[in-house]
């Protein structure tokens, strides 16, 4: 009676199949978005990121070759996303929809932790420019929405006001994330509506802006 083999064949490898390269660096990317997001660069070790992904943290080095290029490669992807929440066209009506989505983890390609990204410091100058470049556009974009050009006579307390609007996302992103306060902590992109009208209204109208 024939028996089987327990040992692999080249045909049938054993244990799992061997992820593909982009997976893999698709894996360390979104558990290193969640570690830096939630730690922050300094309170997350490689080894951490790795042990998330499931996967070698020799990996890390083959695709970002350090810590501070994994940490800014998930900067690029903040960037590519968040650009999505306030279109360089988009109306002033539409964003308070926009960053209501965003703040609840509803609009497409929202990631809410993307947010708290943004306000962790690496060290690296290189990653903390590309920090202050996004969230600088991010604010332009709520600045021109309500009106606002380079060159504009206003410009300077339009600019402070957009940021201002831009520090309140952050804010609420931030004690969603970290304190449970109810009912902010579970409020959805509805019941964020209506406090972000009036925050952009307040701030952004041509009657705030006076």
């Amino acid at each position: 009676m024939a028996t089987t083999s327990l040992h692999a064949s080249p045909e049938h490898p054993a244990g799992p199949r061997r992820r593909d390269a982009a997976g893999t660096r698709q894996l360390l990317l979104d558990a290193a978005r969640r570690r830096f997001a939630a730690h922050g660069y300094t309170g997350t070790t490689v080894r951490d990121i790795a042990d998330e992904a499931g996967v070698n943290v020799a990996l890390i080095s083959r695709y970002f070759t350090s810590k501070e290029g994994l940490f800014e490669a998930c900067l690029v992807g903040a960037v590519d996303e968040l650009r999505h929440a306030v279109a360089p066209d988009v109306s002033l009506d539409r964003v308070p929809y926009a960053i209501a989505e965003h703040l609840a983890g509803t609009g497409v390609g929202s990631r809410p932790d993307q947010f708290l990204l943004l306000l962790r410091s690496s060290g690296d100058e290189q990653a903390d420019q590309i920090r202050r470049n996004t969230v600088r556009s991010f604010a332009e974009r709520l600045a021109t929405a309500a009106g606002w050009r380079p060159g504009h006579p206003d410009g300077d307390r339009l600019m402070l006001r957009a940021q201002v609007a831009l520090a309140t996302g952050f804010g609420i992103v931030l004690l969603r994330s970290s304190t449970g306060l109810e009912p902010l902590s579970s409020a959805g992109p509805q019941e964020l509506l209506g406090p972000m009208q009036d925050v952009i209204d307040a701030l952004l109208r041509e009657r705030g802006a006076r």
